[in-house]
Formats: C-alpha cells, structure tokens, sequence
C-alpha cells in the first residue's frame, strides 16, 4: 500500500477536517428539508441518531459520522428521487444500495444512503427495519426513536454498530433493563457489549 506523505498542517488541516463534519451536516439538513417540503415520510437513521440521542446525555461524547443513512418507505421512492434530484442530488444505486450522491462527480461517500422501511436490509438480518413512524420529530427533523435505533443497531452488529451502542450504554442511554424488552438473540447481542464493554 502506498503512503500518504503528512503534507497538511496548521490552518489547513483544520480547516479540511471542519469541512469535513460541516458537509456532512449541510447534507443532511438539505436532504430533511427537501423530504420535509415534499411531504414524503422518512427517518433519519445511522450515525446521525446515534449522535442525536447520545447528545441528549452528554454533548462531550458525541462522535462524527461520515454517513448520512435514511428510512424511506420503498413506495415512496419515485417520490424522493424527483424531490432530491430537483434538489441537486443524482440518483445512484450501486451493489443493492439505494443512494443520492452530492452532484455527478461526487463519491460514494459523499452521499444518502437510503434503507427501507419494514424490509430486512440483509436477508440474514433477523428482523425488518422498523417504520418511519417509529420517529419522533425534533425541531424539523424526524429522528429514529431510541428504542427502534438500538433494535436496528443489534439487528446490524457491525463493528460501527457496536461502537454506537457501547456510545449509548457509556451515557447511560442503555442499560442492562433493555434485555428484557428485546427479542432474545438480539437481548445476547446487548447484553455481550454491557458484559464486555471494551471488546
């Protein structure tokens, strides 16, 4: 694998990394805002939730996400594509994944990525995602609740996964009580990260 040679520093590099988090945020804004006005029922789900309920305990443990992820009804689509292309987004699906990439030239990374609501995202997912009523809207936004944001996380269990709900579980926002409330293979997966916190 080739280096990369250290070649920013200073304002520079400072100023990259804020672009960086502030693009994230100037898509997302513009994304809610665009659905919002077309009346299309969506969620917002993935990094950006987790970021937004971790906020409500402790703003200083609250991590960057690359990722814009929404919830969209799959008979809702044709509606969203029209609305975020006239918006300046392009319509791109790529290897089973829906997304509207920032213009023409942009990368997969600088995108929406698009999950479905009620549908598994992976076949071998044991339950479908949850339905983009179960959000709670907060100051124009609708945010995925608490409850159906760590069903989706251990349903997931990636490695980011993971490292979202060991960000719940250290502000308190989970709790060895939620086993209870969980179907059993996903109450062993939450209760695998409060046993064994740092892996």
């Amino acid at each position: 694998m080739a280096s990369i040679p250290f070649h920013l520093t200073g304002d520079a590099l400072w100023h990259r990394m804020d672009r960086a988090v502030e693009k994230i945020q100037q898509r997302l804004e513009l994304t809610t805002r665009t659905l919002e006005q077309a009346g299309i029922p969506y969620a917002i789900i993935g990094g950006n939730a987790v970021r937004a309920w971790v906020a409500q305990a402790d703003e200083a443990a609250v991590r960057t996400t690359r990722d814009v992820d929404i919830l969209l009804r799959r008979a809702d689509l044709p509606a969203a594509k029209a609305a975020m292309e006239a918006a300046g987004f392009v319509y791109r699906p790529a290897a089973g994944i829906e997304m509207f990439l920032d213009g023409p030239d942009a990368k997969a990374r600088d995108a929406v990525h698009v999950l479905f609501a009620n549908e598994k995202v992976l076949p071998e997912h044991l339950l479908p995602a949850p339905d983009v009523t179960d959000s709670e809207p907060i100051q124009n936004h609708q945010i995925l609740t608490l409850e159906a944001l760590v069903r989706m996380k251990l349903n997931a269990f990636r490695t980011k996964d993971r490292m979202h709900l060991l960000d719940m579980i250290d502000v308190e926002l989970i709790d060895p009580s939620w086993c209870g409330r969980l179907p059993a293979e996903l109450a062993a997966r939450l209760q695998e990260l409060l046993d064994n916190p740092n892996g």
